[in-house]
């Protein structure tokens, strides 16, 4: 089984910066893609950030210029760089593994969940 790990969540200031990494305790290289998303406060959970197994990768349109999302499969971690912080940031962020699963012919996603990491961006 696969266990998403995240790590760096913390407070901070408008524009300010912090760096997630989320650690799998098993090869990066078994999940398609892997993600994070993130969840405000009486707000559903919305995708952040993307990166696919062949490299490519997928933002939010709210954090495009400002949040990197990056791969070390070696280490087996996934990061989140997010520069240029605003108040509307602020939420539990969740690393995501998605990989595809089949059963008699019938194919549907499966995900992994981190347990989250709180991000507080105030003054």
């Amino acid at each position: 089984q696969v266990q998403l790990v995240e790590s760096g969540g913390g407070l901070v200031q408008p524009g300010g910066s912090l760096r997630l990494s989320c650690a799998a305790s098993g090869s990066i290289l078994s999940i398609n893609s892997m993600g994070w998303y993130r969840q405000a406060p009486g707000k559903e959970r919305e995708l952040v950030a993307r990166i696919i197994s062949g490299g490519s990768t997928n933002y939010a349109d709210s954090v495009k210029g400002r949040f990197t999302i990056s791969r070390d499969n070696a280490k087996n971690t996934v990061y989140l760089q997010m520069n240029s912080l605003k108040p509307e940031d602020t939420a539990v962020d969740y690393c995501n593994g998605r990989h595809p699963k089949s059963n008699s012919g019938y194919t549907w996603e499966y995900d992994y969940w981190g347990q989250g990491t709180q991000v507080t961006v105030s003054s």
